[in-house]
């Protein structure tokens, strides 16, 4: 028996729509049915945008009749994390005080992905103010559920796109990542994800008004897609990279990148900073090692990665530092006990007041950096944990300090990888105990290719987890 359509990969869903195997009404409204049956047992997608989504098919299916040529995602549909703007629909960031603020135009990855022929079908759920921890519990939407245990959280901050796109009420989602915010719900929903280079895709992370962030939320956060599959990843990437002038932090740098003399070397780091890994992350490290070789990579194990404990002390002062003036007042946004998180991170480590220590902290970030590039020239690939532990239980990080150090530390090497810029692909390994696995492929600056190569070569010999239906629903 045939899979219904919105069981099928993104590329071939695209496929079908040029084809005229199957109309992109169709699609979008097996995706509808989808969202219907599965969306009350998750809350992942927070604002259906049925009749927009109808509208959008509807126009595709017209220039198809009249002969003109599709994009490459004709008819897929899309999830966007509250957090990035779709026009004419509220950017609520899981805030009620932002439930009426009305996006003018869209952001422009979501433009990106509408010009090859996607299509948003919701809005999808975060921590609220992407502030109030890992779990995706916004003060606007409450939680979102992990598809395989509803006692082990998603993960986030973009851990309603993970879901959607785990339970197949999307082909792809639209996340972003400072941290982790795509790998460690792509870890624990058992679907792949791409945080990028930082200056592959443009994006406009303004919250309100004309005013850009500081250096920090400049540099560090990146958006980037969700899917089941490493070529429907390959797919998006293909259509968010470039340049547009609304990002002058863009740059033109072409998708692919020469190929590696011989075979690619993959160093692997299972413990980063040897600070623990649990038994079960250690083994799909292992297992996706073992992929790897077998496909021809020339795999070893090194000591670590360059100077992870500066990393995460440097990101940490840096970003507290920026955050500290506007806490008083987003502290009002983030509801009750949404704080806590935040509060929590500034108490460990308070906002540097010497400006001639703040000079410092940019200059070990740029001397960070330089050490990762140094390494990444002798290792093209490295081989790591997305987040060291399986799923934990929602809100973890916000119950307690030791809770919050375990999951900080857990995802430490998603944060050293953001703070130096380079992208990495999180793929799944398999399940455990009923739990998905997966590592993350971490390469140089603008080598996204080589990353994916490797999650594909993972992929082709561990297979693919999602769709997955929550208790009750196939």
């Amino acid at each position: 028996m045939q899979d219904a359509w919105w069981q099928r990969p993104a590329t071939a869903q695209a496929a079908a729509v040029r084809s005229g195997e199957v109309s992109a009404a169709e699609l979008v409204e097996s995706h509808l049915e989808r969202i219907a049956a599965v969306n009350p047992q998750v809350n992942a997608v927070t604002q259906l945008l049925a009749e927009r989504a109808r509208e959008a098919a509807e126009e595709t299916d017209r220039r198809r009749a009249a002969g003109d040529a599709l994009g490459p995602l004709a008819g897929v549909p899309f999830t966007v994390k509250e957090s990035t703007p779709i026009a004419g629909v509220p950017t609520t960031f899981g805030v009620k005080r932002f439930r009426d603020l009305v996006a003018a135009a869209d952001a422009p990855p979501v433009a990106r992905l509408r010009a090859a022929g996607a299509i948003p079908i919701g809005h999808s759920n975060m921590p609220t103010l992407i502030l109030a921890g890992m779990h995706t519990r916004s003060e606007l939407f409450g939680d979102t559920v992990n598809p395989w245990d509803r006692g082990r959280t998603p993960g986030g901050t973009s851990g309603g796109d993970a879901v959607a796109v785990a339970t197949g009420m999307a082909a792809l989602g639209l996340g972003n990542d400072s941290g982790g915010s795509i790998r460690i719900p792509a870890q624990f929903c058992g679907v792949a994800g791409l945080k990028p280079t930082t200056g592959r895709f443009p994006a406009d992370h303004r919250v309100l008004g004309p005013d850009d962030p500081g250096p920090a939320s400049q540099m560090l956060v990146t958006d980037g897609p969700l899917a089941r599959t490493v070529a429907d990843l390959r797919l998006a990437y293909e259509t968010l990279a470039g340049t547009d002038p609304r990002d002058p932090r863009a740059v033109p740098v072409p998708a692919y990148g020469e190929p590696l003399p011989g075979n690619a070397k993959v160093a692997v780091v299972t413990d980063p900073g040897g600070h623990g890994v649990h038994p079960t992350v250690a083994k799909a490290i292992q297992t996706a090692t073992e992929a790897l070789r077998d496909a021809g990579y020339e795999v070893c194990e090194v000591p670590d990665v360059p100077r992870l404990d500066e990393a995460l002390d440097a990101y940490n002062r840096i970003t507290v530092t920026e955050f500290a003036p506007n806490w008083p007042m987003v502290r009002t946004l983030l509801g009750p006990g949404g704080d806590r998180y935040i509060a929590m991170a500034m108490e460990q480590t308070p906002p540097v007041t010497d400006p001639a220590e703040v000079m410092r902290l940019m200059g070990t970030w740029l001397n960070i950096r330089r050490s990762w590039a140094e390494f990444l020239a002798d290792h093209p690939l490295v081989l790591g944990p997305s987040f060291t532990e399986p799923p934990v239980e929602p809100g973890l990080e916000s119950r307690d300090r030791a809770g919050r150090d375990r999951v900080a530390s857990a995802m430490r090497l998603c944060t050293a990888t953001s703070f130096v810029g380079v992208p990495a692909v999180a793929v799944p390994t398999g399940l455990t105990d009923g739990l998905p696995c997966g590592v993350q492929i971490i390469g140089r600056a603008f080598r996204e290719d080589l990353c994916l190569d490797a999650a594909q070569a993972i992929e082709d010999r561990l297979g693919v987890l999602t769709p997955v239906g929550p208790v009750g629903v196939g």
